[in-house]
């Protein structure tokens, strides 16, 4: 009776067992997969940091070389059916046949970039035989005087030597002595190498004495350059440059810049320069602001000029101090009028094209400029066809600096 009273008195749940304490973390499972990510990002930041591998994780190709008499031994020699061409991931490997012996310059491509890196591949071997062949230039386009290029980092690029210059040597043919006795007109059409199609348009569509203006994009500029010079195309080279509103407005990769030092703006400039062969002259691709900056402008007029290059200015810019660095270093130069294509219509390039007219009638010399839009193309092709018989010659753009600097 005792033990049921006490049973009874007692407070419930005192005879029950406790229950055990859990282990509690001190930090949560969120707070863990903050620290776990924060973690990952410090590493990732001190790789990219300390790493020192300069081509950054870009795609690389490796080409074992051997030596010329292995080569010959391993491999036929090859024949005269053209160039090898062989594709591994992003990069492209060209190269012209050669004899045995001979050094081999293969032109690695980034897909990626376009990017060009001429690479010698026999020439230590030759030159310690004392083969002449270690001297010889490498393969170049149809046309192309190998006397007139050099080699840069980047492939090889235009040069002035014993006496002759780009310039004199890439313009095309043109009736000069008639061209200083009545009014001439000089049209270039830009942007070109991009686009194949209109590209072609424009060189199998315009006529020979029309200068093609090539960009140094696209996958193979210098094929659609060449096969302009073989239409008795004149061809100029335009070089990206930074304009006011850089970078919503982007001329694109290897853009010459007003913030850059002169030094780098030239390593561009010989990458633009290696991107095909064959040009007369370079011209400005937009750039407002660079070719108003004398102290950018200058170095790169400089150097065009050592090398036998003229300069034209499509016009775009007023503040534009092309003219006068020109001068200064008596490079042939030439300096747009009239853009004949802004309102790309049918009837206002008519309109333009009676002003490029009437402009060479009163000073002489006109020079137009148009994009190879599908209409300028038609219509600039339908105006040259009777423009000698309203007593107007058509002729190249290097005609028409010539005629300009002598008058």
């Amino acid at each position: 009776m005792t033990e049921t009273a006490d049973d009874l008195s007692a407070p419930l749940g005192q005879d029950k067992p406790r229950r055990q304490r859990r282990l509690r973390l001190p930090f949560t499972a969120m707070q863990l997969l903050a620290v776990l990510l924060s973690l990952f990002l410090i590493t990732f930041a001190g790789f990219a940091i300390f790493n020192r591998d300069p081509l950054g994780g870009e795609p690389m190709t490796r080409i074992a070389i051997k030596p010329a008499d292995k080569a010959a031994d391993e491999k036929p020699a090859a024949t005269d059916h053209g160039p090898e061409t062989k594709q591994a991931g992003n990069h492209e490997t060209r190269g012209a046949p050669k004899q045995v012996g001979e050094p081999k310059t293969v032109t690695m491509i980034d897909g990626s970039t376009g990017a060009r890196h001429d690479v010698v591949i026999g020439a230590g071997d030759a030159a310690d035989k004392g083969d002449a062949a270690a001297s010889a230039p490498p393969p170049v386009m149809a046309g192309i005087n190998p006397k007139l290029l050099e080699k840069s980092r980047y492939g090889m690029i235009p040069v002035a030597t014993e006496g002759l210059k780009p310039f004199s040597v890439y313009a095309a043919d043109a009736d000069r002595a008639k061209a200083a006795k009545m009014p001439v007109v000089a049209i270039v059409i830009g942007g070109l190498g991009v686009g194949a199609a209109k590209t072609t348009d424009a060189i199998m569509k315009l006529p020979g004495a029309v200068t093609l203006a090539f960009t140094p994009y696209g996958a193979d500029p210098g094929k659609l350059a060449e096969r302009a010079r073989a239409q008795r195309h004149e061809i100029f080279l335009q070089i990206p440059m930074e304009p006011y509103d850089f970078p919503d407005n982007d001329p694109g990769p290897q853009t010459l810049l007003t913030s850059l030092s002169a030094d780098q703006n030239m390593d561009r400039l010989y990458w633009h320069l290696s991107r095909m062969q064959g040009y007369a002259g370079i011209a400005n691709f937009m750039g407002a602001r660079f070719i108003a900056t004398e102290p950018a402008m200058q170095p790169i007029i400089r150097e065009a000029a050592k090398r036998g290059l003229g300069f034209f200015d499509d016009g775009s810019s007023p503040r534009s101090i092309a003219a006068q660095a020109a001068a200064s270093q008596a490079m042939p130069f030439g300096k747009g009028d009239i853009a004949i294509d802004v309102v790309p219509t049918a009837t206002e390039i008519d309109r333009a094209l009676n002003k490029l007219e009437t402009t060479a009638r009163e000073r002489g010399i006109a020079v137009g400029t148009a994009s190879a839009l599908p209409v300028s193309i038609d219509r600039i092709a339908a105006w040259t066809r009777t423009l000698g018989d309203r007593g107007i010659l058509l002729v190249p753009l290097t005609t028409a600096m010539l005629k300009s600097k002598s008058s």
